[in-house]
């Protein structure tokens, strides 16, 4: 990891970088505070930066400020869905983060499930809901205890836990707005843990723990009770192990650049993945820069850094 060091003392190299957040997405609040520290950043770090809160008028907006390349800093719908990505392609402007396909995949929890299944990387059971859903079969089959998730959603939108019938059909259609295909999961009972994913290295992982029920949209972004610890009581296998899986788990969605891979370890030790993020927040109580912070990487050499894989690394 060392491409952002091409534009050390020389961030014009980089030419203009649009900044694109906000959009229409139910994550649109927290895309405009990492759009905000991501603009922020870059100016601070002397790259010309400049801030687009998306519109249908993207696409004039990005051929009047003439930008050379773009920085997502969109999240869900619309930013982690490939669409955002497919416009860049069109326009022929470099942007950040992974292509369109995986980016497609990745926010989809369903088909990530079906490629992670078929590589046979460990994630927790799971069972697709509709209205016709038999409830207390699906619980049974699950283990008792599930999480409900749009398939198609971030920030911990639209989850909900459930452990008994009525509980679960009242998540279910707690879930559908959100997204048309909604699935339960086993509940996976330990420690949660997050590792930053940076040029095809694993950062060092992250535990998060809170007093909610879960780690929830209000943990994630505006909880000051939410602890972040980088583990020392995990052995070096594990914490090999879990860095392996990251790296294997992004790659078989064939993720680029940076990204966020989440996990449980259950009581027994193993863990199991959750999702991967394409576009981590990067809030103040966001993991990506405590991850990198970790290393040495301070805001702006870790911008320079995910910058960086949108051009050439040896020009």
């Amino acid at each position: 990891m060392s491409y952002q060091k091409q534009f050390q003392g020389d961030t014009k190299k980089l030419g203009r970088v649009a900044v694109l957040y906000g959009g229409f997405s139910a994550e649109r609040e927290i895309s405009l505070l990492s759009g905000e520290t991501v603009l922020c950043g870059l100016l601070d770090a002397g790259v010309d930066a400049i801030g687009v809160d998306v519109s249908k008028n993207m696409v004039s907006e990005l051929i009047a400020i003439k930008c050379d390349r773009v920085f997502i800093a969109l999240h869900g719908i619309g930013g982690e869905d490939g669409k955002a990505q497919a416009l860049l392609e069109l326009l022929d402007i470099p942007y950040t983060g992974s292509g369109v396909a995986a980016s497609a995949v990745a926010l989809d929890k369903l088909k990530t499930k079906h490629i992670w299944q078929g590589v046979g990387l460990p994630t927790p059971k799971y069972a697709v809901l509709s209205e016709s859903s038999d409830w207390s079969s699906v619980l049974d089959n699950l283990g008792g205890e599930v999480f409900v998730k749009p398939a198609n959603e971030g920030s911990s939108l639209g989850i909900c836990c459930a452990c008994t019938a009525d509980e679960l059909k009242e998540a279910y259609l707690n879930a559908l707005p959100f997204d048309k295909n909604v699935i339960a999961e086993t509940k996976i009972t330990g420690r949660e843990f997050s590792v930053s994913i940076l040029n095809g290295v694993a950062l060092p992982a992250i535990e998060l723990k809170t007093n909610n029920v879960f780690y929830d949209y209000d943990a994630k972004y505006f909880s000051d009770e939410t602890q972040y610890i980088f583990p020392e009581d995990l052995t070096r296998r594990e914490q090999e192990d879990l860095s392996a899986l990251a790296i294997q788990a992004f790659c078989a969605l064939d993720c680029q650049a940076w990204g966020r891979v989440d996990f449980m370890q259950d009581q027994e030790g193993k863990f199991y993945l959750l999702e991967v993020n394409t576009i981590p927040g990067m809030t103040s109580h966001s993991i990506y820069p405590m991850s990198a912070k970790k290393i040495g990487l301070e805001l702006g050499e870790l911008l320079l850094e995910i910058l960086a894989t949108t051009t050439d690394a040896s020009a």
